[in-house]
């Protein structure tokens, strides 16, 4: 078993041509689910906006990035980031995740998603956004 905690940016339209730059920086290979695959589509003009990406280089380079809803609210300044754990397996990711959420604000629960077997946010209490999940296989669009 393994664990990795990887940068989560957050953008508002731009996750995609985020992702893309990063690997013509990086290298290795870009991955990303639309609202529309995920089939959490709330708003029809953010269907194809990002709703997980990811640049994953051989070398171990990693970083997700995501569009932020218009429903949400969204500061780059204030919430630019995410701090994510992804975990293999799902007991180690919920012990991380009961241990992070001593004292925090928990934004989503931590259970099954469409797109993850275990899926969970929290805000800790220093104020970091935490993303939690186990890993599944992503097919990129």
């Amino acid at each position: 078993m393994s664990v990795n905690a990887v940068t989560h940016l957050n953008f508002r339209g731009d996750a995609r041509a985020a992702l893309t730059f990063y690997q013509s920086v990086f290298g290795g290979d870009v991955a990303v689910v639309t609202y529309k695959d995920a089939g959490n589509v709330q708003d029809p003009s953010e269907a194809d906006q990002v709703m997980w990406g990811q640049v994953a280089a051989a070398g171990g380079f990693r970083v997700m990035a995501y569009d932020v809803p218009s429903r949400l609210p969204w500061n780059q300044g204030e919430n630019a980031f995410f701090v994510s754990v992804r975990g293999e397996a799902a007991e180690e990711v919920t012990a991380y995740w009961e241990k992070l959420s001593d004292g925090a604000t928990v934004l989503q629960p931590l259970g099954p998603a469409q797109w993850a077997p275990l899926y969970g946010m929290l805000k800790d209490r220093f104020g970091v956004t935490w993303v939690l999940d186990v890993v599944s296989e992503y097919q990129a669009s």
